[in-house]
């Protein structure tokens, strides 16, 4: 069974952030464009809020 948590998922400009947990690399963020396209790094963040603003300043200098 996998053990990935999802954190949160928002709709922003027509883009969806996702953040979530997986146990082997923390947690992280991905981007999925209005496009289709997903977009995100494999960084790791030691806690949810870091993954999310991270996650968000993405967003913000994508416009």
């Amino acid at each position: 069974m996998s053990q990935v948590k999802v954190y949160t998922v928002l709709c922003v400009n027509s883009s969806i952030l996702m953040v979530f947990y997986t146990p082997g690399h923390c947690w992280e963020f991905r981007i999925i464009s209005r496009t289709g396209g997903i977009f995100g790094e494999k960084k790791i963040y030691y806690t949810a809020e870091a993954a999310l603003t991270t996650g968000l300043e993405w967003l913000r200098d994508e416009q």
